[in-house]
């Protein structure tokens, strides 16, 4: 019986939170709902570049809103150098530059270039630096809500 009674007053001291709770959190998934997605794209193998870019392309056309970053270190910030080609002789800069107009930003690891012995100016154009692609990458996730997708 005193176990019945406890609960029962547990109950009802919860219950205005509980409703309280409820009535705040449909207004904060709507909002959230309206904002647009956010996605960190990490590469750091030339290999998947076409790929990657291929992938950004088929989520801007399915949700042209998406805020989109792309983050390449290690062998991976090849095409993002300045006249970068693929394996086949194809220029990379033609794809850079269509995706950059649709807003999604493309950054480099300087601790790769540096690794690599690479200045700001081999980096091709639009292109920004970063001090460290890993700590951008953690940075966007965990204080701008960006999602991680790796290709």
């Amino acid at each position: 019986m005193k176990r019945s009674l406890f609960a029962l007053a547990v109950a009802a001291a919860l219950a205005p939170g509980i409703v309280l709770a409820a009535s705040t959190a449909a207004p904060v998934a709507a909002a959230v709902a309206q904002e647009p997605i956010k996605a960190v794209y990490h590469i750091n193998e030339i290999d998947k570049a076409r790929g990657l870019l291929a992938n950004v392309r088929n989520h801007l056309r399915d949700d042209p809103a998406a805020r989109i970053v792309v983050i390449a270190n290690g062998g991976g910030i090849d095409f993002l150098l300045r006249d970068a080609v693929d394996k086949s002789g194809v220029p990379f800069a033609p794809a850079l530059e269509e995706l950059s107009r649709q807003g999604v930003a493309f950054k480099v690891c300087r601790n790769t270039l540096t690794a690599r012995k690479l200045t700001d100016s081999e980096v091709a154009e639009g292109v920004a630096v970063v001090a460290a692609g890993v700590a951008e990458i953690a940075r966007l996730q965990a204080r701008e809500g960006y999602v991680y997708i790796k290709p």
